[in-house]
């Protein structure tokens, strides 16, 4: 492509510098893009999968495949890609991949982008940046997940007998032993030829649960004897259950590399956040956060933050957890409960808006009260723009609209209640 080509607002570097494998070795542009699945679903994904065959692609044969070539020529050509919609259409959340990838952590790629992919979407650059989800091993069953992500909610799906052998092709005994295999043979030997060759830059550990991940800890302390950590960005999407594994300890590993991002995953306190993740501890929560706070001390105030996920009895216990987020001086990241209807009772979506809007009404009178940090006004604009979503590109919810999705009456009654129920008994 020429050097004299200007990108537009559509224009993500991901594809060019980022690559995704999910637990069930789907490739991805990047976790949030919506894509059709080449043999199982995945829960963003915009299809099912036309294959009922297992066959992964390794990492040289899907970076410039038809399919990524096309995603690159389309979106330097200036498109609004539906791959990209959740990014585009801010679905998830406001601050989107895009702009974290485009314009936080690569923003000086977009001229080498431009003189180094032809006019058919090929590239000569290589994936410098990995969200490698090798496993889906997960000591809890949050509520909002599910056995993609989740060992331990594939192993009581396994036990409930709720598992379609059509549907959950993943779970058949020949094709997880399969994906085991590819798993640990091609995309762990991906990772570590990054690594080795001191080419990534950055690492986004997610899971399941990185921090039970093995190949986590290896090759976080490998790039600290390396001394290749002071040039790699890692970012982490945690239940921070733990915070060592044999001898390492987590703090004392990330203080050596060049930037550090860690998501506690929270979305609630106490008691309700407990409901909320199954398998948490709430106070033990807490004191690894707080442990972990110093390091904004030398990188600032996005290395520990609370990421939360706005679910519907999260949102009632919304108060509790920004009061938390103030008086330990943090930041907190918000998302949605993902959802494309409004059929999803965990989240706040799913409540009629005469009860849904004086809730986030009252999040924000709440807020004007307060003596207002950065971090507070961020969260509460989030929550308010998010789930309002006042803009004709989100759906009304309404009672009739819930039976129309055939929700239950007794789901209906349920979400009737909420306005007056008391978080207490959630």
């Amino acid at each position: 492509m020429s050097n004299q080509k200007k990108v537009s607002d559509y224009f993500c570097v991901a594809p060019w510098t980022h690559t995704y494998l999910s637990p069930q070795s789907e490739r991805r542009i990047c976790c949030a893009s919506r894509e059709e699945a080449s043999w199982q679903k995945q829960y963003i994904d915009s299809g099912l999968a036309n294959n009922d065959e297992y066959k992964p692609v390794s990492l040289e044969e899907h970076w410039n495949s038809e399919h990524m070539k096309s995603v690159r020529k389309r979106i330097l050509n200036g498109e609004n890609i539906p791959e990209c919609q959740v990014c585009n259409g801010n679905i998830l959340n406001l601050y989107t991949y895009r702009e974290y990838f485009t314009k936080t952590l690569f923003p000086h790629k977009v001229q080498e982008i431009l003189d180094n992919t032809d006019e058919t979407g090929y590239t000569t650059m290589k994936p410098i940046s990995f969200d490698y989800r090798i496993y889906n091993l997960c000591n809890f069953k949050c509520r909002m997940c599910g056995e993609q992500l989740s060992s331990s909610w594939e192993s009581e799906k396994r036990v409930m007998n709720m598992w379609d052998k059509k549907h959950d092709r993943w779970m058949l005994p020949e094709n997880k032993e399969k994906i085991e295999e590819f798993q640990s043979y091609v995309a762990e030997r991906e990772l570590w030829a990054a690594v080795n060759n001191k080419t990534i830059e950055e690492i986004y550990w997610v899971g399941g649960e990185p921090l039970m991940y093995d190949i986590h800890w290896k090759v976080m302390k490998y790039l600290v004897l390396t001394g290749h950590c002071k040039n790699v960005t890692v970012r982490y999407n945690t239940n921070l259950s733990r915070d060592s594994y044999q001898n390492d300890e987590l703090f004392d590993l990330l203080k050596y590399f060049k930037k550090v991002n860690m998501c506690c995953s929270m979305d609630a306190t106490g008691s309700v956040a407990e409901y909320i993740r199954h398998g948490l501890n709430w106070d033990k929560w807490l004191e690894l956060f707080k442990k972990g706070i110093p390091l904004n001390q030398k990188y600032g105030m996005d290395a520990m933050v609370i990421d939360v996920t706005i679910t519907l009895p999260g949102l009632l216990d919304m108060k509790n957890l920004i009061d938390l987020a103030v008086e330990l001086g943090v930041k907190s990241y918000v998302k949605i409960t993902f959802d494309f209807d409004p059929s999803a009772i965990m989240s706040p979506m799913c409540l009629p808006r005469d009860i849904l809007n004086p809730i986030l009404d009252d999040l924000i009178e709440y807020e004007q009260k307060l003596a207002s940090s950065l971090c507070l006004r961020r969260t509460v604009k989030s929550v308010y723009l998010i789930v309002l979503t006042k803009s004709p590109n989100r759906f009304a919810i309404n009672t009739k609209l819930c039976q129309l999705k055939c929700l239950t009456l007794n789901t209906i009654t349920y979400t009737e209640k909420l306005k007056n129920l008391q978080i207490s008994l959630v």
